[in-house]
């Protein structure tokens, strides 16, 4: 009961034995090229805390908008509460009382807490909002879930991350759910805000409430979760296993393995790195990463293993310039870079391919000289004209060197292939001085064929001196590609190690859990 005397949300009959809320059976999801839904299976309790495991890539956020009404499963079967469903969208999912809280939160800042507690459901008499009802019900759920502190009024965009998250919370009760997804829910809350979504998360299954918990973080999952399910490349690998019992081991075992072949050029003998080209010492940004230091020498490729939201991806971004380090120095040839200095970096001989080709380093509308050329066009620009003709040169060399294929360098860059459109951007940087690459998921999106090309590209790369930081999600590909390995987790380097001594488990124990989790079963 709430302090007035109403029920938060009222448990449905199905909770007191705990029957099965959701099921589903062999649900299928493809895109263009990838299928991110092979068949995946899963069964979800009223009262449970349901956790799901897998490494990037492995179908996870495809399975949660299926189940929200973002996408519609190409076959399969969705049941819920004992009926088949199909979502025909996230409103729908909702009005069926399945609920999602995103890792990037969908608030409104602008508005107040209870507008969005009730957003897109305002309680309404005769067509006016009924202000004073919606700030009561918000009030109500709120001392619910042990933060009647928060004022209903107040921004959203005022509120901490913890805040947040609470408002998240208090929306989905106020449609009254009956299914909470959860999609890493701790990753932006400090310690003792984790200990008080876990006392929220333990009061909804109190209720009745379901919620299926997404986390990376094994300790977090034998904290809260019933039950586990896993999945690897789409596919269930693992279902319903018990949380606190199931060995560390076995969970990883389920959680590799994979559908892919890599084919990875053979590592040279000996060290394979020259000269210290790269030095970074004590590097940090608040709230992303901390006092990282890394080498990287003349010839040499170093990984960096991570999960998302570990801090790789900020970490080559503040290396490059792009971000403005509180602390630490980045030093090329033993001379320290300006910080925040993106111009600095480039003259100092480093280029970066960035994570999200299409949106940060291609003109997908320009043809693919223009976009080869693009960090050294001042070179083919005198007295306001270009000498278009010489940028079709150069760059018909630098594409012919890549194999990149079709080699019309006067094609639009997004006629192409995704792995011949990283081509591109590795070329850009070829055409300069380039000494030091940075390379963030250099094969995102590419196809297994052009990912052995690709491989090839960043090994004879190194081969002719160039020295190469990469960040990958995939663990294979970092350990089969790179001399050295980093390993990040949370902001923080935890292991560094040549890569033939690091094998797939030990990383992902690494990045999961940071250590072998001491007093968890083994």
């Amino acid at each position: 009961m709430s302090d007035t005397g109403e029920p938060l949300v009222e448990a449905p009959a199905d909770a007191v034995a705990g029957e099965v809320v959701l099921r589903l059976t062999d649900v299928v999801k493809t895109f263009p090229g990838v299928r991110a839904l092979d068949g995946v299976q899963l069964e979800v309790r009223a009262g449970e805390v349901h956790c799901l495991l897998g490494q990037n890539g492995a179908g996870k956020s495809t399975l949660i908008k299926v189940l929200a009404g973002a996408h519609r499963p190409d076959s399969g079967e969705v049941v819920w509460r004992g009926e088949a469903a199909a979502f025909a969208n996230p409103q729908a999912a909702m009005r069926a009382g399945i609920a999602t809280i995103y890792q990037e939160l969908d608030l409104v800042d602008d508005l107040s807490v209870a507008e969005n507690a009730f957003l897109g459901h305002e309680p309404r008499r005769l067509g006016f909002v009924r202000r004073g009802h919606m700030a009561r019900r918000t009030r109500q759920i709120l001392a619910r879930l042990g933060h009647a502190e928060i004022p209903t009024g107040r921004l959203v965009r005022h509120l901490p991350a913890a805040g947040k998250q609470v408002v998240s919370m208090a929306r989905a009760l106020s449609h009254e759910a009956r299914l909470i997804i959860m999609d890493e829910p701790s990753a932006v809350l400090a310690h003792d805000e984790v200990a008080n979504l876990f006392r929220i998360i333990r009061e909804l299954t109190a209720q009745g409430i379901a919620v299926i918990y997404i986390s990376h973080r094994l300790e977090e999952i034998r904290e809260i979760g019933d039950r586990v399910t896993v999945l690897k490349d789409g596919r269930t690998t693992a279902a319903s296993l018990p949380a606190r019992e199931t060995p560390t081991r076995d969970l990883v075992a389920r959680m590799t393995g994979r559908t892919i072949e890599y084919v990875f050029p053979q590592r040279p003998p000996g060290d394979g790195g020259g000269a210290e080209l790269l030095r970074v010492d004590g590097l940090t940004r608040h709230g992303e990463f901390a006092d990282v230091s890394l080498r990287v020498r003349a010839g040499e490729i170093v990984g960096i293993a991570g999960l998302v939201g570990s801090g790789r991806s900020e970490l080559l971004e503040t290396i490059f310039g792009a971000r403005r380090a509180y602390a630490g120095t980045v030093r090329v040839d033993g001379r320290a870079l300006r910080p925040g200095s993106v111009g600095a970096a480039v003259r100092a001989g480093m280029g970066m391919a960035p994570e999200e080709r299409k949106s940060q380093a291609l003109l997908l509308g320009e043809p693919i000289y223009r976009n080869v050329t693009l960090a050294t066009f001042s070179r083919y620009a005198r007295l306001g004209f270009t000498d278009a003709g010489r940028e079709r040169a150069e760059a018909d060399r630098i594409t012919e060197s890549l194999e990149l294929r079709p080699r019309d360098v006067r094609r639009p860059v997004r006629t192409l292939s995704g792995g011949n459109q990283q081509k591109v951007v590795v070329g850009r940087w070829l055409l300069g001085d380039t000494r030091l690459l940075l390379l963030d998921e250099p094969t995102r999106g590419v196809d297994v064929g052009a990912r052995a090309e690709l491989y090839q590209v960043i090994r004879d790369l190194a081969a002719r001196g160039v020295g190469v930081l990469l960040v990958s999600s995939e663990v294979p590909e970092v350990l089969g590609l790179a001399d050295r390995v980093l390993v990040m987790r949370e902001g923080r380097v935890v292991r560094e190690a040549p890569a033939g001594e690091l094998d797939e488990n030990t990383v992902l124990d690494l990045v999961m859990a940071g250590s072998l989790m001491e007093g968890a079963p083994a």
